[in-house]
């Protein structure tokens, strides 16, 4: 297996490295770069993105023609790692959730109308983008089978009513990506839900409440949606009728993958700055780095991140052959979660009370990790979708690729 990084690949690493570094960084450790949700400062992001867009550093998940950089996930895997260095990094690069996983798909399976209307606009970062699925109980979360909003079809147009919640950057998006059910046989599990398209400034819906959470707040928040008349013209229908389903299958993958992808470079700088204080800091006449007890934390989370690392390269490079990659995906999914929480909270423990404090970004980044289990799926569900393929497939769960 060759993990060298193509030449082009790496270039725009190290640029954005050194971006991070230079412009990012900075603004991070300056308080007065917060908003009230504890996000950097949308006026600060305009002016990054701006610098971003002239260093070609743009949506490197989108193609060229499109005023992106092309990158296959491979590529996306080591360059989203390196934005995720900073707490602050992936929106700069129009690289963040949800707005990445909605161009992705929108590029994958939009009409050129939809492209031109609902996609481009969000590539040039002209405006947000919202992706509109979960809803509370009975509703659908883990399982889209239970999904309740409900589309009906009348004329040419989708009449919506129902309720989602925990819908990420609802409260800024202008564009949205709405999974509803269009078939009400609840036994048909495979072709009830269907996908549409929807701007903010219809009529026929409302944000009921911005809702209030643990950790730092994307941009936008975690809103409580309401549907009562919502009408959706056909032609703004996603795929076929009873697609969504397959849609959010093929949204969902790569999604997933690029959380990963963020949190790596995110652990990674939690020990970053755990490394850099135990390497100065002295106890007892003795550095803490030369303690065993530190560097037994510091070598098996350090050893945890190269494993989520490579889950994560082996689910791109299976994106990237045309494979779903449930399982790869799933796996890294589960990883890097877990991996991410453990190293914040090692840096944490070795930082002491300077860790738990504001003074570095290890606390923001500890309630930030928290919800890492749970979005995008929880890690029991991956689990569960790991032991069907598991039973299905017995040892061909292990194949390599092109055995047999």
């Amino acid at each position: 297996m060759d993990f060298a990084l193509s030449p082009e690949v790496d270039r725009l690493r190290r640029e954005i490295r050194a971006f991070v570094a230079e412009e990012i960084l900075p603004l991070e450790a300056d308080p007065s770069s917060y908003d009230e949700h504890e996000n950097i400062r949308f006026d600060l992001v305009r002016d990054l993105q701006a610098k971003a867009k002239a260093a070609g550093l743009w949506s490197l998940q989108m193609p060229k023609h499109r005023g992106g950089q092309g990158l296959p996930v491979v590529g996306m895997a080591a360059c989203y790692e390196e934005m995720g260095r900073s707490i602050f990094g992936p929106i700069c690069f129009n690289s963040a959730a949800p707005d990445d996983g909605n161009m992705m798909v929108l590029e994958k399976v939009g009409t050129d109308a939809q492209k031109e209307r609902w996609l481009q606009p969000i590539v040039d970062g002209a405006v947000r983008s919202s992706f509109v699925m979960t809803e509370p109980h009975p509703g659908g979360g883990s399982d889209p089978g239970m999904i309740g909003t409900f589309a009906e079809k009348r004329g040419d147009r989708w009449v919506v009513e129902g309720r989602k919640w925990y819908i990420t950057g609802a409260g800024i998006a202008q564009h949205f990506i709405l999974i509803a059910r269009t078939n009400p046989d609840r036994a048909d599990t495979r072709k009830h839900l269907s996908a549409f398209l929807f701007d903010r400034d219809q009529p026929g819906w409302r944000i009921e409440r911005r809702i209030p959470i643990m950790g730092p707040e994307e941009h936008g928040g975690h809103c409580e949606l309401i549907f009562d008349g919502l009408e959706i013209p056909d032609e703004n229908r996603l795929m076929e009728v009873g697609d969504g389903l397959k849609l959010t299958q093929i949204r969902l993958g790569t999604a997933r993958l690029t959380h990963c992808m963020r949190w790596l470079g995110m652990a990674k700088r939690a020990l970053e700055i755990a490394t850099a204080y135990v390497q100065e800091r002295e106890g007892f006449g003795v550095r803490l780095s030369e303690r065993e007890s530190v560097q037994g934390l510091l070598g098996h989370a350090a050893m945890q991140i190269e494993i989520g690392r490579l889950l994560t390269m082996r689910a791109a490079a299976k994106l990237d052959s045309g494979d779903f990659a449930r399982k790869e995906v799933s796996m890294a999914k589960v990883q890097v979660a877990d991996t991410l929480q453990q190293a914040v909270d090692t840096a944490i423990q070795l930082c002491g009370a300077r860790g738990y404090s504001k003074d570095t970004p290890l606390e923001w980044m500890y309630r930030y990790a928290r919800q890492a289990r749970l979005v995008d799926g929880a890690s029991e569900v991956h689990r569960m979708v790991l032991s069907r393929f598991l039973m299905a497939e017995g040892q061909d769960f292990f194949a390599w690729d092109g055995e047999g």
